[in-house]
């Protein structure tokens, strides 16, 4: 098998894809694409990438052309999506601020425990609850792009209540 097939029920894969959610930061659906991605990109399968990415906490280096596969693939992740070029922009409202810090908090013990736990399937879908509802609270598609705006959105209130 050559490229990015999914391994169903492989715990290599699991705890792969768990560690890219907790680097990128991305959704499970996003890190088995990007898993795909730097597999096809790399000419190994899912299953030798994960094997790869598992090892590394051990010390184990990841040979070369599977760290640059890997390494773009999750740089195109992290970048923005552009609109359709006839789009209007959305109009949205400022989330709330503290919604926005519960929020953000709950995705970094979210993110944390996840890179404590890859393996964890409870772990795994918390991440994903917490990354869909960033998302939604601050209008982005992708989890890099909503943790930043979050992130501004609480620089921004800080600087009008007068604390920057």
């Amino acid at each position: 098998m050559s490229g990015g097939r999914r391994v169903v029920g492989d715990p290599a894969v699991a705890r792969a894809v768990g560690m890219i959610m907790a680097m990128t930061p991305c959704s499970a659906r996003d890190a088995r694409a990007v898993l795909a991605s730097a597999a096809t990109a790399a000419q190994v399968t899912a299953a030798e990438l994960a094997a790869a990415v598992v090892a590394v906490p051990q010390g184990v280096a990841l040979p070369s052309h599977v760290e640059r596969a890997l390494r773009h693939a999750v740089e195109a992740a992290r970048s923005p999506v552009c609109p359709a070029p006839a789009a209007a922009a959305p109009v949205a409202m400022l989330a709330n601020r503290a919604l926005t810090e519960k929020v953000l908090a709950r995705f970094r013990a979210c993110r944390a425990r996840l890179g404590a736990e890859p393996g964890s399937e409870d772990a795994r879908r918390e991440m994903d609850d917490v990354t869909y509802t960033l998302c939604v609270l601050m209008g982005r598609l992708r989890a890099h792009d909503a943790v930043t705006a979050a992130q501004d959105r609480l620089d921004l209130s800080a600087y009008a209540d007068g604390a920057g």
